[in-house]
């Protein structure tokens, strides 16, 4: 009879003593998503009409495709910031056609991840899910190639395919960084 007691004591005792490290670990990983917001820097695409917070003040590329025979133009505007040079964040904004729009959105992210995985023969799927963020369809997405990383999220609004992602070597993956970066997305009128 002591010895359950015993037993009983043992077992609330540890249970507690989880409850405990579960917190203190809750409370380290919210410690550490307000220090990453605090020394990461919104940004504001004008072309993009969004906002998204990096790093670093991102490096921007712009650039116009002649879609050959079609007279159809591909305009995108790429944003990259790293840290460390060993993680690096992107956001894409690629402006299709007008008479692309986002009814077709499903087949649209479809394909571009498609693309994506046709690319390099070396990629490897990891997952691949449909959500919604903000009413809107959205594609999450995470590939390996050998020890590297890519993870994002690629979402249609109109005629824009907007490309959100995160690319490192494994060693260096960080999923608190990667939510802030992905999470921190917003379109503005």
């Amino acid at each position: 009879m002591g010895n359950s007691w015993i037993r009983g004591v043992i077992i609330i005792g540890a249970l507690a003593g989880l409850a405990f490290f579960q917190t203190v670990a809750n409370a380290n990983v919210k410690a550490k998503e307000i220090e990453l917001k605090s020394k990461w820097q919104e940004f504001h695409s004008a072309p993009g009409c969004c906002s998204m917070r990096f790093p670093h003040q991102p490096e921007h590329i712009s650039e116009k495709m002649s879609g050959g025979a079609d007279g159809y133009d591909l305009k995108y505007d790429a944003y990259v910031s790293s840290i460390d040079k060993k993680t690096v964040f992107m956001l894409l904004v690629a402006k299709y056609p007008d008479f692309v729009d986002e009814s077709y959105a499903q087949v649209s992210l479809e394909s571009f991840l498609n693309g994506l995985l046709s690319h390099n023969p070396a990629n490897q799927l990891i997952f691949a899910d449909l959500v919604l963020v903000g009413g809107r369809e959205a594609l999450d997405f995470f590939i390996r190639t050998g020890s590297v990383f890519f993870k994002g999220r690629a979402m249609m609004v109109k005629n824009s395919l907007y490309l959100m992602a995160m690319e490192c070597e494994m060693q260096h993956y960080d999923e608190n960084e990667f939510n802030m970066f992905i999470n921190s997305f917003k379109l503005v009128k």
